[in-house]
């Protein structure tokens, strides 16, 4: 018999949030306890906000169902570890739409996880590869989680960075947001040693340390992150104009595109599209990504792109020569 009431209400919250109903009398068993004991233990689970439903019959049931607010979840071992590692694969990698949600719950939940559970998360993961499409660069969860941390807590935070032309220095900061853009993450931080605002690709960063320093947080210049980010990358890429014509339907095309590189437009004479816009990335990154759509295209412009694609091409075709050479 259960006879420790708050580790009696854990246990039971944790049956009732199996997606089931469960009768009195088998909750009764399980426990070890009474069935008024049940019917007063599901009482206490409504006073803290728990939406326990009631049915009547000779052997009334129980059942955890939809309520205002979102309530605590108590989790078994399993259903921990389950969570986790789903949570630090989509960590890791930029997933459009996700933003920073699966960061700050992978963060509060590993907050809390018994090391025997740490150690199952991290050598499930280190046993498997998981096959992603996308462009962005893998990340390790922990260090989004670090930096999630110390968001949330308002904590300085001190690592190493490698800048775009390989540079690599140490950066102490006061974190504001991460900030996804569906490709990379992203940290918005005030850079105490150059004493200004400064974004930082989460990829290009090592060894995130929370100092345990507490600060208040400065006001953002744009007042958002996410435009702050973006003004920042625009200072600093130059873009280039491109245009692209496939000879496969538009739909086909904008399916295999990202969606940021613009929408197709259909050209006369059927079965052909066209792709117009601006990138601000390399013009080797650009000529991969077209080869990739699975279908003959032409490279109107600029001339770089036209020039890169050319010789990728005939890299291809040597490559593929040698290869049946042998």
């Amino acid at each position: 018999m259960t006879t420790d009431t708050p580790a009696r209400l854990l246990t039971l919250l944790s049956l009732l949030q199996t997606p089931r109903e469960w009768p009195g009398g088998e909750l009764a068993d399980r426990l070890g306890v009474s069935r008024r004991t049940v019917r007063r233990d599901v009482d206490r689970l409504r006073e803290l906000g728990y939406p326990v439903q009631a049915t009547k019959g000779a052997d009334g049931g129980y059942r955890l169902v939809a309520g205002k607010a979102m309530p605590p979840l108590v989790l078994d071992d399993e259903e921990a570890v389950a969570i986790a590692v789903g949570l630090r694969a989509g960590a890791g990698h930029a997933v459009e739409g996700v933003e920073e949600a699966s960061v700050r719950a992978l963060a509060k939940l590993e907050q809390v996880l018994p090391a025997r559970l740490r150690h199952r998360v991290t050598t499930l993961q280190a046993a498997t590869t998981p096959l992603i499409s996308g462009d962005g660069a893998s990340i390790a969860p922990e260090t989004l989680t670090v930096m999630a941390s110390s968001v949330a807590g308002r904590e300085r935070l001190r690592f190493a960075y490698r800048a775009g032309d390989g540079t690599e220095s140490r950066r102490l900061t006061e974190p504001y947001r991460l900030v996804s853009t569906g490709r990379r993450w992203y940290l918005v931080a005030y850079d105490l040693d150059r004493g200004d605002w400064r974004t930082f690709r989460v990829d290009r960063v090592s060894e995130p340390f929370a100092t345990g320093a507490r600060f208040d947080p400065r006001e953002l210049p744009t007042g958002s992150a996410a435009e702050y980010l973006r003004q920042s990358m625009w200072r600093r890429q130059e873009t280039y104009e491109f245009s692209v014509t496939f000879e496969a339907p538009a739909e086909f095309v904008a399916a295999r595109l990202p969606g940021w590189l613009g929408a197709p437009e259909a050209v006369e004479g059927g079965g052909r599209c066209r792709l117009r816009g601006s990138v601000g990335d390399s013009v080797e990154w650009m000529a991969v990504r077209l080869a990739m759509v699975d279908c003959e295209f032409v490279v109107e412009s600029p001339e770089e792109l036209v020039r890169c694609v050319r010789e990728l091409g005939g890299r291809l075709s040597r490559a593929g020569a040698g290869a049946s050479g042998g």
